[in-house]
């Protein structure tokens, strides 16, 4: 079953704006079985954030673990203003205090542009002809911009975060992402979903939804 879930995590990627970079788990966490997980999805972008977090937090209802939203937790003027060490220690243990055991954590982490060619070039498998037919049938490389395409790559992180009581407060798991020139908020926030999911399914960190 699991070769099963790689395979598909490798398709899912391969046809998506989306795509999986790392999928790391902490080696000495065999099981985690969350209780109550807070949803965090760190934007700046409103629309953006609560379409991820509400629809993250459907696929945890899913699977009968009780999930809820930052935008439902955190004080309207929360994310106003830079937080303390001191600060997010009170907030961890008000969680604490609520039953919550886990923090899944989003971010975009940076980005970069990136150039690829937009048609391919011609070319002849094994071509032993002359430099100038060769030359003739490549030159548009040097002044046609249809041969290039200029696309944005932006790396984001999904990390979960265990706030146990009597635990070490340690991460749990880390999924690197890589989303290309999203131009759909909804459709890449679906994908980024799908993987992330399919992903902690792999590892054992949520169950499979019921039929």
């Amino acid at each position: 079953m699991k070769k099963l879930s790689i395979l598909l995590l490798v398709l899912f990627a391969s046809c998506s704006s989306t795509s999986l970079v790392e999928n790391w788990k902490n080696p000495d966490i065999v099981l985690f079985d969350a209780q109550k997980v807070l949803i965090v999805g760190m934007t700046q972008n409103e629309n953006a954030r609560e379409r991820f977090e509400t629809k993250l937090q459907k696929e945890f209802d899913k699977r009968n673990v009780e999930a809820m939203r930052s935008l439902d937790v955190f004080d309207v003027s929360f994310t106003d203003s830079k937080k303390t060490e001191k600060e997010l220690d009170d907030v961890e243990q008000s969680l604490l205090d609520k039953d919550f055991d886990a923090i899944l954590f989003t971010k975009v982490t940076g980005s970069e542009n990136r150039e690829s060619f937009l048609r391919t070039l011609a070319k002849l498998d094994n071509y032993k002809g002359r430099f100038n037919d060769d030359y003739l049938r490549n030159q548009d490389i040097y002044y046609d911009d249809d041969y290039y395409e200029k696309f944005d790559v932006y790396h984001a992180e999904t990390t979960l975060y265990c706030i146990c009581e009597g635990k070490d407060r340690s991460m749990i798991w880390r999924g690197s992402i890589d989303v290309t020139d999203p131009t759909n908020i909804e459709k890449t926030v679906d994908d980024y979903i799908k993987l992330i999911v399919l992903a902690m399914e792999e590892q054992d960190l949520i169950f499979r939804k019921e039929k």
